[in-house]
């Protein structure tokens, strides 16, 4: 936990310090949180469901390996799960593209 800590906070250095290095003196607009906020939403969704549609692929895979015969009902509802695991990677990208058309 400590390292992803560590890394978070370099990141978070190495992306704002070019906008500190060239910020303006006053007349800002703002838009700069819109951006970055745009990134995060479409970075998290696609992070949480790349992570969700791994870990439903390999349950179902290993649940139809222990059982064959339950095949068919498995991958009914895999299919189902993964269509509402894509409808939040929707969500997030239909936030990033308003919170891009603010900016």
């Amino acid at each position: 936990m400590r390292k992803f800590g560590n890394l978070l906070f370099w990141t978070l250095v190495v992306l704002l310090t070019p906008m500190a290095a060239f910020a303006q003196d006053g007349g800002s607009d703002g838009t700069w949180g819109y951006a970055l906020g745009a990134g995060i939403a479409v970075g998290f969704a696609g992070l949480g469901c790349g992570i969700g549609q791994g870990l439903t692929a390999g349950n179902t895979t290993a649940g139809i390996a222990r059982n064959p015969g339950a095949a068919g009902a498995m991958f009914t509802n895999f299919i189902l799960g993964m269509v509402l695991i894509e409808s939040i990677a929707i969500y997030g990208l239909v936030i990033g593209l308003l919170l891009q058309g603010k900016i």
